[in-house]
């Protein structure tokens, strides 16, 4: 059987060959044909469009556009942002009076009562009034509550800050690493064009442009791990700025110079009173104290206030005003209460001594990690890179003249590449427990919001 084919030929849609064409008045309008074809035209090439374009290449990121986007978007941030918003709006309510209780009344007789239109009427509306200080006390108690919640956000805001810093120097430090390894493998394609020089004049061995191969293949083989690792590094920067895993990333550039400041004992003083744990165990102390009160206070009466207006109908109307007070009998829960309060208060206060504690602790072994190693980077900029390349250098040239092997010489390459990347791979330690020194001293970190442009231009593409 012959496949059917249809040719469009002058706008119109022509019959296959051999076969009669149907009679005009089934014809659809030609019009109405070629609107369908450009539609149908138009869909199809959006879809190769869209299918075949290429996102965007991202530009370079910085850290402070990392940190501000994270500030912005990431989504733990933004929970507990909504629930101290949430918790700020409590102290209003703790405070306020009750709702005051309006009251109708009708009396009549069981037998010939007009009802529900009584012979008596009464109308009432009363109030309650908790005892003097006990409004003051709870608005207190939930102010308390919301600086806990404050407190929250600043500990989670520093955490993730830190975590992004972490990962954008790290990312950064393999990058690095990947340039160092790739300028080396070039290094190495002339170390074995050297070695094949002096075989083929009969001075070294195959061995030597074989081992010069094995060792170009090794750095092709770490090349693929760090590329690895530089995905997983994007991965998670990418989850800290609430974007998906895979969502293009721009190269980082080079972080800022870490600022040092301040003696051990302004450091360890910085962290007992900046540091969001200390306050929120001390908001706790404030606020279990208010509630001791306000529990000592509960025995106290409340009263109520009411006006009550009577209506007799054929004779005169009344007024009546009513107090009642509440009858505070069953006096062990509030003894309770106070007890209660009190061993609140207690494990709040080893809470902040805790938190004091494990603020010191923090602060001395990022400082200490710091200062080892900007001595030990110091020590690779000035004396161990300059000797392993003045080494390369003396193995490359003994190597031409014969005085020492391609073993000796391959050595000396390994170790001037390994002094390289220990160099970057410690510059790195260095940023990283700098900002971990920032977390433990709770540094104070601004919150401004880029706006889209800025962020655009950081690095990375809006959307998810």
């Amino acid at each position: 059987m012959k496949p059917h084919v249809i040719r469009l030929e002058g706008g119109a849609l022509s019959p296959p060959s051999g076969q009669q064409p149907a009679p005009t008045a089934r014809r659809p309008p030609i019009g109405r044909v070629a609107s369908w074809v450009a539609v149908f035209a138009l869909f199809a090439a959006a879809t190769v469009t869209s299918l075949g374009a290429e996102p965007p290449a991202a530009t370079n990121l910085t850290l402070a556009t990392a940190v501000e986007l994270a500030l912005r978007d990431n989504p733990d941030l933004r929970s507990l942002r909504a629930r101290w918003e949430a918790m700020k709006e409590r102290p209003a309510q703790a405070g306020a009076l009750p709702n005051p209780m309006f009251k109708y009344g009708g009396m009549d007789t069981v037998s010939g009562g007009s009802w529900p239109d009584t012979n008596e009427k009464r109308f009432m509306i009363e109030q309650e009034f908790p005892w003097v200080g006990k409004r003051g006390l709870r608005a207190g108690i939930a102010a308390k509550d919301a600086e806990v919640a404050q407190r929250e956000l600043e500990a989670m805001t520093r955490d993730v800050v830190t975590m992004v810093k972490e990962s954008y120097i790290d990312l950064y430090a393999v990058q690095q690493v990947t340039a160092i390894t790739k300028d080396e493998e070039q290094v190495l394609q002339r170390m074995a064009k050297v070695a094949e020089t002096l075989y083929v004049t009969g001075d070294r061995s195959q061995v030597d442009v074989i081992k010069a191969q094995s060792e170009i293949t090794m750095q092709k083989q770490k090349l693929l791990e760090l590329a690895g690792q530089q995905s997983a590094l994007k991965s998670k920067l990418n989850t800290l700025l609430n974007r998906r895993a895979d969502a293009p990333l721009g190269p980082v550039v080079a972080p800022p110079e870490p600022e040092f400041g301040g003696a051990g004992a302004t450091l360890f003083a910085q962290a007992a009173t900046n540091r969001p744990e200390v306050q929120a165990a001390q908001a706790q102390i404030d606020r279990y104290e208010l509630e001791r009160k306000l529990m000592a206070k509960e025995s106290a009466s409340d009263y109520r206030l009411g006006v009550e207006y009577r209506d007799f109908g054929d004779s005169a109307d009344m007024v009546m005003v009513t107090v009642s007070v509440d009858l505070p009998v069953w006096q062990s829960k509030y003894r309770a209460g106070v007890r209660e309060a009190a061993k609140m208060q207690e494990s709040s206060r080893a809470a902040r001594e805790s938190a004091e504690r494990q603020s010191a602790f923090d602060v001395q072994d990022a400082s200490s990690k710091v200062l080892t190693a900007c001595r030990t980077l110091e020590l690779y900029r000035a004396e161990l890179i300059p000797q392993a390349e003045a080494r390369f250098g003396a193995s490359e040239a003994a190597y031409r003249t014969g005085k020492v092997d391609f073993t000796d010489l391959l050595e000396s390459e390994r170790f001037l590449l390994s002094a390289k990347i220990m160099a970057v791979m410690t510059e790195g330690t260095v940023g990283m427990q700098s900002a971990r020194l920032d977390r433990a001293t709770g540094h104070e970190i601004k919150t401004g919001t880029p706006d889209a442009t800025k962020a655009g231009e950081g690095g990375i593409e809006h959307g998810h």
